[in-house]
């Protein structure tokens, strides 16, 4: 069953998928919320991440003194930042024009806080994507008062990340770490500008590490940590009980819009390579592993034959890109990269996407039961690129197919249901309740193949579904809206 989890960016609500959330039917359940951004005005608030580290001697004193070193050391290289934005409201004035127009309501200004961290000496700021996001007028305040005038170098909303550079020299700044060494446990302090008032420290431990499907941006790798941050202090730094950047502040799950303890960050790695990328191209350039791939589910690992329920299932390969060229298959299932386990498909996703183009890394695959090894060579993203008719039930309803309908792609359905193919099965109908609608298929999924048959026509896909008995597994691999996946749709 799906769940949903309410996300708040710059006062827009949208309501998110999670994976293996249960459906809560009688309401009673808190929603929990992840705010992060500029919400009417007030930046909302940022978190932490946290690097590497030894573990603190036991003694209170010097524990007590190693953080206030650490927040001497760090405070001078964190600012505040004010952003402008011009908003128009969503209302229209009294005054109608003819043919039944209105006159636009005219712009005004919306003001917002943040934090940033100086990282260079010659004026280079990292904050997040959502502090300057669209702003006319960016100013900068140092701890010691200083005020600049900021200009946004470029921004990466995927990541959330965002340079701003001021013209002075001789400055203060903060030394990155190594988010990978972050361990649960360790101590970080969380520096910045919340509710406006600048120059605070909050102390805590890291609570959990690879935080994603948070929500707030699309390559996620959270640090999680319950170092109190509150409104302002996104874009901010979290720092090692050394004094280390390991973390650029973001975002809080919270059901207030205030501090709860759960705060997330984006990894010093991660934004340090965003960073340098912003720098020097005006954008950030990424690897791509040519392929689509899934998280493994207990109903998969099974089905795929795997050890563990982690890992990333191939779903589709595209022609001439890094999979095919490695000799990845669909269905191969990758367990390791360079070594490193892979928990899911998002991992996987950021590891080859921080990758320098060109580099040669090893993986490590099941296919089939069997372990394999391929050398993917890293290629580069491309570039962005600026869902009913006469239809058929496919099996009785003792089947685990049972309450879906089906219809052959023809290029008028594909234009009416906005499909990415003209051609194929799609489902148009499935019935509520049914052992389809849990296990996660959707109208307008197109069907690929049924137990790794593959299905072009109606007719060929009901000649494979036919011999199919109500206990039977039915494994659907279907393309929704550009993304191939495996559904499985075990009966009863």
């Amino acid at each position: 069953m799906i769940g949903w989890r309410t996300v708040f960016i710059d006062d827009f609500k949208i309501q998110k998928r999670m994976r293996g959330a249960a459906v809560n039917h009688n309401r009673r359940s808190v929603r929990q919320s992840i705010t992060c951004g500029i919400l009417l005005g007030l930046l909302v608030p940022g978190f932490g991440l946290a690097g590497p580290q030894q573990i603190p001697t036991t003694n209170g004193h010097d524990l007590q003194s190693q953080v206030k070193g650490t927040a001497n050391k760090v405070i001078p290289a964190v600012v505040s930042i004010a952003s402008t934005v011009m908003v128009r409201d969503q209302t229209f004035s009294d005054d109608a024009l003819p043919f039944g127009l209105f006159k636009e309501p005219p712009a005004r200004r919306q003001y917002g806080q943040g934090s940033g961290v100086i990282v260079s000496p010659d004026g280079y700021i990292v904050t997040n994507n959502h502090v300057v996001a669209d702003a006319v007028d960016v100013e900068v305040i140092l701890a010691d008062r200083r005020q600049y005038k900021g200009k946004v170098v470029a921004t990466d909303p995927k990541t959330d990340v965002a340079v701003v550079k001021i013209q002075a020299a001789n400055l203060p700044t903060a030394t990155w770490g190594d988010s990978s060494q972050l361990a649960v446990g360790d101590f970080v302090l969380a520096i910045g500008n919340p509710l406006g008032l600048s120059r605070t420290v909050t102390f805590g431990i890291v609570s959990a590490v690879g935080r994603a499907d948070v929500g707030v941006a699309d390559f996620e790798d959270f640090i999680q940590t319950d170092a109190p941050i509150n409104p302002g202090n996104s874009g901010g730094a979290l720092v090692n009980i050394q004094g280390e950047l390991v973390g650029i502040n973001t975002a809080i799950a919270s059901p207030t819009g205030g501090s709860v303890g759960v705060g997330f960050a984006i990894p010093s790695n991660m934004a340090r390579a965003a960073m340098q990328s912003l720098i020097k191209t005006g954008r950030v350039v990424r690897g791509f592993l040519g392929a689509s791939t899934q998280d493994v589910s207990p109903p998969l690992g099974k089905i795929f034959r795997l050890p563990d329920v982690k890992g990333a299932i191939v779903t589709d390969v595209q022609a001439k890109g890094s999979a095919e060229r490695a000799g990845l298959k669909r269905g191969d299932v990758v367990v390791r990269f360079d070594g490193r386990d892979i928990m899911d498909s998002g991992q996987l996703r950021n590891l080859v996407a921080q990758s320098p183009i060109g580099t040669k890394h090893r993986l490590d695959l099941i296919r089939d039961g069997k372990t394999y090894q391929a050398d993917l060579v890293i290629q580069e993203a491309p570039r962005e690129r600026a869902k009913k008719s006469h239809a058929a039930s496919a099996v009785s309803t003792t089947h685990p197919l049972a309450g879906v309908v089906f219809d052959d792609v023809t290029p008028p359905l594909a234009r009416q249901m906005d499909l990415p193919v003209n051609n194929g099965v799609v489902v148009t109908d499935i019935e509520e309740g049914s052992l389809a609608e849990a296990s996660g298929l959707q109208p307008g999924d197109v069907v690929l193949e049924l137990n790794r048959q593959h299905v072009t026509t109606f007719a060929n896909l009901q000649r494979f579904a036919e011999p199919l008995k109500p206990t039977d597994l039915a494994l659907l691999l279907v393309n929704r809206q550009g993304n191939v996946m495996y559904i499985p749709i075990q009966g009863e």
